[in-house]
């Protein structure tokens, strides 16, 4: 079998591009001598600065020969300088002028003051990534030679805000087979003081096992039960029907509200927040140990076996530790409800792990920061952290096609009517 070629398109010559031999020789001689290609005074800044120029005097002309031929009698009328910002660096245009004011280039407009080369997408990547105002202006002036201010940082960032109410606000499935809800906690300035605020957050799994952030929430202070439950009666309002599973952290309160709003949903308690409270007040030398027969408890086959595990830590660690397996039994019925399904449901449900994926990098963006100045500047950058890692936590849930046999197997027509036919 004859093997087929790969074709490409011919690259072009640097004669074709710059047919000017002495600006050619310049060009070369400043790229053997090292000189910088970008940032102010740059190789390539210089090139697009004469591209941009010669542009605007291909823009007048078409413009002049275009009214001539209305009988116009309009003619040139002098330069007007002005700098750009460009990702490559500041470059000096000069626009061509018209007697009677009717030429406005396409390219640059008359109050434009940055050429749209990327550097908006630059200045967000940068931010998404968790560089601060500030580090976004040393980092440009540093790599691009540009000079731009910390408003027009902002100014830039806050484009995305509609976006985010439009992503807050968007209608969502009529059913998720579990939803995690969990929250982090920054530190913002308000009224000279720093003050610790929860940032809700809100992961779900479609019915078809698709993982998605549903939400995210600024809260006013610590987490409370209350502020979650306005948040899922704004999931009931931008359509969630329903709920197989809900998965929380111990949160008082929590079980409470989600039954208000969702009465039909299962409230699975997280196995792992519980074993980090129950061992927070443990020396280290003792911690593997308790962890060890705390396993014993959520690995039981049945809740019988589980009661019996609960039973036989107590035995070994009430002297010492007395309330733990006593914190254990108030949670009991909440922290066992993944003991009624199959072990595929057990691994998606015990835990709020699955949503870890998506705070590691939220925490990776926010971890230099001691306080934001305000809650915008905050929610922006979880936004666009979530939005430009989305490969990292957007794929299909672990193990889906058994997890979606037990799921049909448990709930029947209640999860199947609301799969895609």
């Amino acid at each position: 079998m004859k093997k087929q070629t790969q074709t490409t398109s011919p690259q072009p010559k640097l004669e074709e591009l710059i047919p000017n031999e002495a600006y050619r020789t310049t060009i070369l001689k400043r790229l053997y001598e090292g000189d910088p290609i970008l940032g102010e005074n740059g190789i390539f800044t210089e090139l697009l600065q004469a591209f941009v120029n010669a542009a605007l005097e291909g823009e007048i002309e078409a413009h002049l020969a275009k009214e001539r031929a209305n009988g116009s009698a309009n003619r040139r009328n002098g330069l007007k300088r002005k700098k750009l910002r460009t990702a490559s660096g500041p470059i000096e245009i000069v626009t061509p002028r018209d007697r009677e004011g009717t030429f406005d280039p396409k390219l640059v407009g008359k109050w434009d003051r940055e050429l749209n080369t990327g550097l908006d997408e630059i200045i967000i990547g940068l931010y998404a990534k968790g560089f601060s105002v500030n580090d976004v202006r040393n980092h440009l002036e540093q790599i691009y030679g540009l000079e731009v201010s910390t408003a027009t940082i902002s100014t830039v960032t806050d484009k995305v805000l509609d976006k985010v109410l439009e992503w807050q606000q968007r209608p969502l499935d009529p059913c998720y087979s579990i939803i995690y809800l969990d929250a982090l906690h920054y530190k913002i300035r308000e009224d000279g003081k720093i003050k610790t605020k929860a940032t809700y957050v809100v992961f779900g799994v479609t019915v078809e096992g698709e993982r998605d952030v549903l939400g995210l929430y600024q809260g006013f202070g610590s987490e409370g039960a209350g502020e979650w439950g306005l948040i899922l009666e704004d999931l009931r309002r931008r359509g969630v029907e329903e709920v197989l599973f809900f998965c929380v952290d111990g949160l008082k309160g929590f079980s409470e509200v989600i039954e208000q709003v969702y009465p039909h949903a299962l409230v699975q308690r997280c196995i792992v927040h519980m074993i980090r409270n129950s061992t927070r007040f443990v020396s280290y030398m003792e911690r593997r140990a308790i962890c060890r027969d705390l396993a014993k408890i959520y690995k039981a086959a049945n809740r019988e076996q589980a009661a019996l595990a609960l039973e036989k830590f107590g035995e070994t660690w009430d002297k010492k530790y007395p309330k733990i397996k006593q914190s254990w039994l108030e949670a009991w019925d909440d922290l066992m409800v993944f003991m009624d399904y199959p072990e595929a449901i057990r691994r998606m449900i015990y835990t709020t792990n699955p949503v870890e994926a998506l705070h590691r990098i939220l925490r990776k963006v926010t971890k230099t920061k001691g306080a934001w100045s305000n809650d915008k500047g905050l929610f922006k950058q979880l936004f666009l952290a979530i939005t430009y890692h989305e490969k990292s936590w957007k794929r299909k849930a672990h193990s889906w096609a058994k997890v979606q046999h037990a799921l049909v197997e448990k709930f029947g027509e209640r999860y199947e009517k609301w799969l895609v036919k």
